[in-house]
């Protein structure tokens, strides 16, 4: 693989704006909203996902400087393209309007917004080298089902959900276990894409591919040339 120092230069980037926002809105909540907890704070989908995704955008960016891209990696990016994307679609449909710990606005757009769709653009540009089996794709959901399961058994214990949709108190466990289904129904189907999209692989050109051609066609040619004296030599001999 072709080292590529712009898609690195661009992922170092994002990973870099993704991790300022996390932190500074930590700082900000804790020094100057009364009772905040580091602990809510860290229980956040959004949050996790995007330290999922900063520290992804800065491992892949190294290896893409370095011109590698192992397969752990390329499920790595996977993953944390979906959950982003899981993060993206929640927020726009069920949380623009609900307090969810990012009252900074270039926060709330970094975190919610251009995190996610960077994600899935840089996905789309390098996509893996090899396809991803839907089946292998699903190991995705694992992290998201953790933590439902987490945000569940956590919330009675401090008395408090990240979210309306997974608190219990506010219109019971049957609204809380329709809406989970449904967003598992959906990242299940982000996964299933993700996985799906790796077909595309075949048709972009691939820097490797690009440079092998490159490499074979002046010893294309030159076989040709040789090829083609041959003939003018055994002409020659003949005359």
């Amino acid at each position: 693989m072709t080292a590529n120092r712009g898609l690195a230069l661009f992922r170092f980037w994002f990973a870099l704006l993704g991790f300022a926002a996390v932190l500074f809105q930590l700082l900000h909540l804790m020094q100057n909203v009364p009772g905040a907890s580091a602990g809510n704070y860290f229980s956040y989908f959004t949050i996790e996902s995007n330290i999922i995704a900063f520290v992804t955008l800065g491992i892949a960016g190294w290896f893409a400087w370095k011109g590698a891209s192992p397969r752990w990696l390329e499920l790595l990016r996977g993953a944390a393209t979906v959950y982003m994307t899981i993060t993206g679609i929640t927020y726009s449909l069920l949380l623009s309007d609900i307090d969810v710990n990012t009252p900074i606005p270039w926060v709330n757009v970094v975190l919610h917004y251009t995190v996610p769709t960077v994600m899935v653009i840089d996905w789309l540009v390098d996509l893996p080298r090899v396809r991803i089996p839907v089946r292998t794709s699903l190991v995705w959901l694992a992290f998201p089902l953790l933590y439902l399961v987490y945000s569940l058994v956590r919330g009675p214990i401090v008395g408090w959900y990240p979210y309306p949709f997974l608190d219990p108190r506010t219109a019971g466990y049957g609204t809380v276990a329709v809406m989970s289904v449904l967003i598992a129904v959906a990242a299940f189907a982000f996964a299933v894409v993700a996985a799906l999209s790796t077909k595309l692989q075949d048709s972009v050109p691939h820097p490797a591919r690009i440079s092998s051609a490159e490499a074979a066609e002046p010893r294309t040619s030159a076989r040709g040339r040789h090829a083609g004296d041959e003939p003018g030599l055994e002409g020659q001999q003949g005359r």
